[in-house]
């Protein structure tokens, strides 16, 4: 094998970043090698295009992240290797991306800082995480009361998002642009209505009216509610008529008169 070949390198460098599974620096793989056979950075620098350029057609690609270079599985196939681990890949809050964004774009930044943009407290558990995903660090202290920490990425965010610097973050104007556009409002008199709903619109109106054959046991309901709604007396005009000005009627009008003892005398008239 000679080393000096960027042919011949490129496959070894291969095995050490598979065999690596991290990013590694150039820096790195000089120190793999011993001094008397060590390749010209030069070489390195051809070897690695060669590596490159194999990787097209196959499901992995090189690629170059601010902590160096590594080997991965392309984006396209990402769907079906997740389902290698039983896991689900964790999701993160819409507080906790938007606090991350804050200190990319605006560090060194404080957690006071954060909450003033934002209008909201920060949890700490968001800084937690994002320090313990090792995303973001203290970079040192703003000098007032209090002495806030300041955050800062790192290169471990970086390398999670693809990037060689902070100088490819997009800029504020394409993120704009990435968001969705705003809907119309809509006439809710225009949209149609969907064919099983006005079947059973149609039916609840016409109890002879034949039923979907897929909502038979609703249907029936509508048909049964409809039919002890028309069996309910609403209006008692002919009892009224059957009352002598007022007076009971029915049994009421047969029952015994009370008896004498039965009346209590009217009181006596205090003086």
């Amino acid at each position: 094998m000679n080393l000096n070949d960027p042919r011949d390198l490129a496959p070894l460098l291969e095995a050490f970043l598979l065999a690596s599974g991290k990013p590694q620096s150039l820096e790195r793989l000089f120190e793999l090698f011993e001094e008397a056979e060590r390749p010209d950075s030069s070489v390195f620098k051809k070897a690695l295009e060669v590596l490159g350029k194999s990787c097209a057609g196959r499901a992995f690609e090189l690629v170059e992240v601010a902590s160096g270079y590594r080997l991965q599985i392309r984006e396209d196939y990402a769907p079906w290797v997740g389902r290698l681990w039983e896991e689900r890949p964790q999701r993160y809050s819409r507080a906790l991306l938007e606090t991350l964004a804050l200190i990319a774009y605006r560090q060194p930044i404080t957690r006071g800082e954060i909450e003033d943009v934002r209008g909201v407290a920060v949890n700490s558990n968001i800084v937690k995480t994002l320090l313990e995903r090792e995303w973001v660090r203290i970079v040192g202290y703003r000098e007032v009361p209090g002495r806030p920490a300041m955050f800062a990425t790192t290169k471990g965010f970086l390398d999670h998002f693809n990037l060689k610097s902070l100088d490819e973050l997009p800029s504020l104007a394409e993120l704009r642009e990435m968001e969705p556009a705003p809907m119309a409002p809509m006439d809710l008199d225009d949209l149609p209505v969907p064919a099983h709903l006005q079947a059973l619109a149609d039916a609840s109106g016409d109890p002879d009216a034949e039923p979907p054959a897929e909502e038979t046991s609703f249907r029936s309901l509508l048909v049964e509610l409809d039919a002890m709604e028309e069996g309910l007396k609403t209006d008692f005009d002919d009892l009224l008529r059957d009352l002598p000005d007022g007076g009971p009627s029915g049994d009421d009008a047969e029952a015994e008169p009370l008896a004498e003892e039965d009346v209590a005398p009217p009181e006596a008239p205090r003086d």
